[in-house]
């Protein structure tokens, strides 16, 4: 009954706080496209070859990213999504020709297969780009490509897929390849952990899902406790079995990085890397070498072509170790916002000289209602003044001056309509997660686990 009662207060008052933003985002969209009605004439751009693109994910920020690149570029861009976010906040975008909703492969495959194919044909889609969870729900009952056949699909093959999204897997084939990881056991029961033999390590580990979850990524609780009677009820609260199977993952303090690549015939075509954190929505690019020799040993000798994002540590020692890597794109690729040869880097056949990374005028981006949800954390004038440092420097990632209605319609109308739904169940939720669309809430991410992320047999 206090869950529930949290609950309501939780989703009515965050309805409230949305409520008093509307009018001044309002203002701000209706201010700007007067602004492109009356004084920016429309650009027409002319591609020689364009192509009709379809974007899997279409209630993620990257992908709203994707879709304006594509469209600066002269193509024309289709977005789909599962049924349940068909009021996503993006189908608004003018970079948008058009959208569409799917089943959920997870509870009907056939159904999302057919669907997908029915869009490509339909829209004569030439270039297929999966994002967030269709990047693995991309394959159909056979383990091929759902568009096999139809168009040029820009990811990976399912043992591929199934090697880099596995977190134990990934370890064992970069240590194959002569790269640093952290050193990793996979755990397929809770007892593995208790009689681990921690004394004759010098670091601490931590436990990981091999499936992502949103809300357990962000545990880092450091193993051994102090208390064996403590660790031993923390080991078994975690849901660690053969079919759900987690890692012991050594803990190496430094400092955190996170990358964008994308790859083509095992060379780098795009790449940014920025420091990181465990919830991670704001990206400064900062170019590291070392970080961008391991990721393209790695993508040349598996010769990859797709969309990556690795996790890195860079120890005390300078060492650099990757953590984990997503078979997705990441996030920063919002830096990409004012490059206007991101859509070829995806295209092209013939790879760059060097891979693009951010313009050295690029800004950093945000999303600005995390910025102002971040303003009840500040408990010094430091904090106060890092804070109005990084708006000032920054730049939105969802808006656009020439494209604004994304930024009224993610705020205030798909996350209000997520919070009347939680509200209606009386769910609660760990944070709002503006830039991946979606409540964050305790097992929101454990129907996903599949075959492609499972541990090999």
């Amino acid at each position: 009954m206090r869950k529930q009662i949290f609950a309501l207060f939780q989703n009515l008052g965050t309805l409230a706080l949305l409520a008093i933003a509307f009018p001044f985002n309002c203002t701000v969209v209706l201010a700007s496209l007067l602004w492109n009605f009356f004084s920016r004439p429309k650009q027409v751009v002319l591609n020689e070859n364009p192509k009709n693109i379809l974007i899997g994910g279409g209630r993620m920020t990257k992908t709203l990213q994707l879709a304006r690149s594509f469209h600066a570029a002269g193509h024309r861009v289709i977005l789909f999504d599962l049924y349940k976010y068909w009021f996503s906040g993006y189908r608004f975008s003018n970079s948008v020709a058009g959208f569409y909703t799917v089943p959920d492969s997870q509870e009907d495959l056939e159904g999302y297969t057919q669907a997908v194919r029915a869009i490509a044909k339909k829209e004569n889609i030439d270039f297929f780009v999966p994002v967030g969870i269709f990047a693995a729900s991309y394959f159909d009952s056979d383990r091929k490509p759902v568009l096999s056949g139809c168009c040029e699909n820009f990811h990976f093959d399912a043992d591929t897929m199934k090697m880099l999204d596995n977190k134990f897997t990934f370890a064992e084939i970069a240590r194959s390849l002569s790269l640093s990881v952290p050193k990793t056991f996979l755990i397929t029961d809770s007892e593995q952990v208790l009689k681990f033999d921690f004394a004759n390590e010098k670091r601490k580990y931590i436990l990981k899902s091999i499936v992502y979850d949103s809300v357990l990524r962000l545990d880092l609780t450091k193993l051994p406790m102090d208390s064996p009677e403590k660790m031993a009820l923390y080991v078994k609260s975690k849901p660690i079995s053969e079919d759900n199977p987690w890692i012991l993952q050594e803990f190496i303090p430094g400092t955190e990085y996170c990358t964008h690549d994308t790859v083509r015939n095992g060379a780098l075509t795009v790449h940014c890397c920025c420091e990181s954190s465990a919830f991670q929505v704001n990206y400064e690019n900062f170019e590291h070498p070392q970080i961008k020799e391991w990721v393209s040993h790695f993508v040349k000798e598996l010769q990859l072509t797709g969309q990556l994002c690795f996790d890195f540590i860079q120890a005390e020692d300078g060492t650099i170790y990757a953590i984990e890597c997503n078979a997705r794109a990441h996030s920063a690729i919002t830096m990409y916002y004012n490059h206007p040869g991101l859509a070829d880097a995806y295209l092209s056949k013939e790879p760059p000289a060097e891979p693009l990374q951010p313009l050295s005028n690029s800004k950093p981006t945000y999303w600005l209602y995390h910025e102002l949800w971040r303003l009840n954390e500040i408990r010094s004038l430091k904090q106060l003044q890092k804070w109005f440092k990084n708006i000032w420097r920054g730049k939105d990632a969802i808006f656009e001056v020439n494209d604004p209605l994304p930024f009224l319609m993610v705020h205030h109308w798909h996350i209000p309509l997520l919070l009347l739904d939680s509200l209606r169940s009386l769910r609660t939720w760990v944070r709002i997660d503006f830039n991946i669309g979606k409540l964050i809430q305790f097992g929101e991410d454990v129907k996903y686990k599949t075959s492609i992320s499972a541990t090999p047999k």
